[in-house]
């Protein structure tokens, strides 16, 4: 089996160049061939797993959740799936977390290793990728414009302070949302699709798997030109959605389960796609049940 290694220098510190002799030659326990690639780029981890599509048997690579969710657009619209082995070295890690793969690179590499395949659910936005979540509106720019340097140096905690710099005005934008034969025509602060337990490192979808072809969706709902009052209150309904969960009884949050959503927003709404800027406006989402092959420890639950 050819096995192919792609991974971010920058990502976790450098952690995995300076464990890069250690990982070749584990994964060479099972590979019998592994050939390396050090992304120079931003795109560039994409561009290599799209042309690893059919070369290799496998394709082992390490980052955060950007770095997943760029493999993903590599491979999710190819007919062949090679194995995915993910080594997570970024600041969050929710698709880890909800995979039940453990953040230290031994660990990590010791699961691609000794684990077992899962084939497990995405998303495809339009004519892009995602794994686990799809997200517009307040706070949701935070993943994706908090520079590096402060991630290194605080962590998650940078993620909450770029949040609070850019999102507390919690802009209102309208909402046109379809699914089957739902409807919601509405205005609010936060449209949120998700198909993992994780979402900004808190237990958001406790109950979701990542196999059972469903997507959940929340909307934190607001109307237009809100009071001092009403803005604070979106904002409890927001952190009663992160802390309690996506079930949580909220008056001002909308909730609905599906396969397939249009949702109709204005031209200048951004979508993040798993922490990373995505598409604008009007986006059509739909779930992608078990495309993606990936390497799980052996005694994962419920994923």
């Amino acid at each position: 089996m050819r096995c192919f290694f792609v991974y971010n220098p920058v990502s976790g510190k450098g952690k995995i160049v300076k464990n890069l002799d250690y990982i070749v030659s584990r994964l060479k326990e099972k590979y019998d061939e592994v050939e390396t690639y050090a992304t120079k780029c931003a795109g560039d981890m994409e561009r290599a797993a799209r042309d690893a599509v059919g070369k290799y048997d496998a394709i082992v690579f390490s980052g955060g959740d950007g770095s997943f969710n760029e493999v993903v657009q590599g491979v999710g619209g190819s007919d062949i799936q090679p194995e995915l082995g993910y080594i997570p070295c970024g600041t969050v890690n929710d698709i880890a977390h909800t995979l039940g793969i453990p953040r230290r690179i031994k660990s990590a590499v010791d699961t691609i290793v000794t684990g077992v395949n899962e084939m497990v659910d995405c998303m495809q936005i339009n004519d892009r990728y995602a794994m686990y979540v799809v997200a517009a509106g307040a706070f949701t720019s935070a993943s994706y414009t908090t520079p590096q340097k402060k991630k290194k140096q605080i962590g998650r905690i940078a993620y909450g302070l770029e949040g609070i710099k850019k999102n507390m005005k919690f802009n209102v934008f309208d909402l046109k949302i379809k699914s089957g034969e739902d409807v919601l025509t509405t205005s609010g602060v936060l449209v949120l699709l998700m198909n993992g337990r994780y979402v900004a490192g808190m237990r958001a979808n406790n109950r979701s798997s990542i196999q059972d072809g469903k997507l959940e969706l929340a909307v934190i709902k607001q109307k237009k030109n809100p009071d001092f009052l009403k803005k604070i209150r979106a904002f409890i309904a927001l952190i009663h959605l992160f802390l309690r969960g996506y079930s949580v009884k909220e008056k001002q949050i909308y909730r609905l389960e599906g396969s397939e959503f249009e949702i109709d927003t204005p031209e200048n709404i951004v979508w993040n796609f798993d922490g990373e800027k995505g598409l604008c406006g009007k986006v059509s989402v739909r779930v992608l049940p078990k495309k993606i092959n990936v390497i799980v420890p052996k005694h994962s639950k419920n994923i």
